[in-house]
């Protein structure tokens, strides 16, 4: 038993003993109802790792008696699929419920993998149940998505934490034997982030690093974490890690180092539209007006990556990562929406528009002076007409502040003094 990390020990057996998730598998929960009632839908369980949607699949399968086929869309293809839809067809008999097919990570399907799904589902020949970390709306077709019903799940808070850890402590064979004096969970809570497979893990580790009596604090868990980086967490914490490094590498324009992570992330099995979808956010944020074309050839990456897969989205993202990391930067967009959100969520007045920036739709409005006095810019030399755009009270308030040392926002901040001459300096 020792051998059997502590996160499988500890599963749950029945749904009276599945932690978190109340608004599922609570007293009024539709998980509850699926059980008292035997009528259970395809679903798709959406939520971040460790938090129990294999956990709540398996325990659904179980207390209903239906037979499980389970299926990872990291390594299983299109005949796969089939070779298990026809296992279940064979298993039809006249009354019977349909079988179970839980695919893991069902977004790192490709359309032609989830199509092999439709027809099944649909005949009802097995009741779907797909697992994701990430949002269905974008990584799920339509077609499939519109047979499932979708729940979330939630990270888990501190007081699940908490019955998490009393739990393993009282009745895992291994744990309960051994002296554990619990003084602080703060570091334990805030290392697990909300994922009860990773508390289990830490605990694991804690556990397997102490001789005789263990003492958990803040102090003890950190220490051990840090001594055993290599194995907490190598998908979790590291994965925050080098993402953070790849994009700050992007950001401070040195392609190699970008590339470097880039492969790190890659070998290490990370999802390549995640990869894809943060060039999108880094085009926007990094390099922004000092190079639009960043944002073109990003967006155009993260739509090949989606419609070609691995292993030849590598060379797409790449060759993304290297014309970012080496392309001239700009934050001054994430900077001014930023400022005028702040401005706007703190200041209390109800600004009114210009009138003679609103719309007349009728007559009344229009003898009320709405529209009158509005400059069509184009009617005017150079597209320009000066107007005055602000409520009254803003006149002259700026929010975007051209970042003068690119070539392109220094033509954009020329135009601009030309235009507004000393209005916004």
């Amino acid at each position: 038993m020792a051998n059997i990390p502590l996160a499988e020990r500890l599963r749950p057996r029945t749904i009276d003993e599945y932690i978190g998730q109340e608004h599922l598998v609570g007293a009024n929960g539709v998980f509850r109802k699926f059980l008292e009632t035997g009528n259970l839908p395809s679903f798709i369980l959406w939520g971040p790792p460790g938090v129990g949607k294999t956990t709540l699949a398996r325990l659904v399968a179980t207390e209903l008696d239906r037979p499980l086929f389970t299926l990872s869309a990291v390594t299983s293809g299109v005949k796969d699929v089939r070779e298990v839809i026809e296992l279940a067809r064979k298993q039809q008999f006249f009354n019977a419920r349909p079988p179970l097919l839980f695919i893991d990570e069902i977004h790192r399907f490709n359309k032609s993998q989830q199509d092999s799904l439709l027809g099944a589902v649909e005949q009802g020949v097995v009741t779907l149940i797909g697992a994701t970390t990430e949002n269905p709306s974008f990584e799920v077709i339509s077609p499939l998505l519109s047979r499932c019903q979708v729940y979330i799940l939630k990270p888990m808070e501190d007081k699940d934490l908490q019955t998490l850890l009393e739990r393993a402590l009282r009745v895992d064979t291994e744990l309960s034997r051994r002296d554990v004096t619990v003084r602080e969970t703060t570091a334990l809570f805030r290392f697990s982030g909300g994922d009860a497979r990773k508390l289990l893990n830490i605990l694991d580790i804690v556990a397997g690093a102490t001789d005789g009596p263990i003492v958990l604090t803040d102090a003890s868990v950190t220490e051990c974490l840090q001594q055993n980086i290599a194995l907490y967490d190598k998908n979790g914490e590291q994965h925050y890690d080098v993402i953070s490094a790849f994009i700050k590498s992007v950001r401070g324009s040195d392609p190699n180092a970008a590339i470097y992570y880039l492969a790190r992330m890659l070998a290490g099995g990370e999802e390549p539209r995640f990869i894809a979808r943060r060039l999108v956010i880094l085009a926007s944020e990094d390099i922004g007006l000092a190079n639009p074309n960043g944002l073109l050839l990003a967006n155009a990456c993260f739509d090949t990556v989606h419609k070609i897969g691995m292993p030849e989205a590598r060379i797409t993202l790449a060759e993304t990562t290297i014309y970012l990391a080496t392309s001239p930067k700009s934050n001054s967009a994430y900077m001014a929406i930023n400022e005028a959100l702040s401005f706007v969520q703190r200041d209390t007045t109800n600004r009114p528009v210009p009138l003679h920036l609103r719309n007349a739709p009728t007559r009344l409005m229009e003898q009320a002076g709405y529209g009158k006095g509005y400059k069509y810019a184009h009617d005017y030399a150079g597209g320009f007409a000066e107007l005055e755009f602000m409520p009254d009270s803003l006149v002259g308030k700026k929010f975007y502040t051209p970042n003068t040392q690119n070539p392109t926002e220094a033509r954009i901040d020329e135009r601009m003094r030309q235009l507004w001459k000393n209005k916004y300096q």
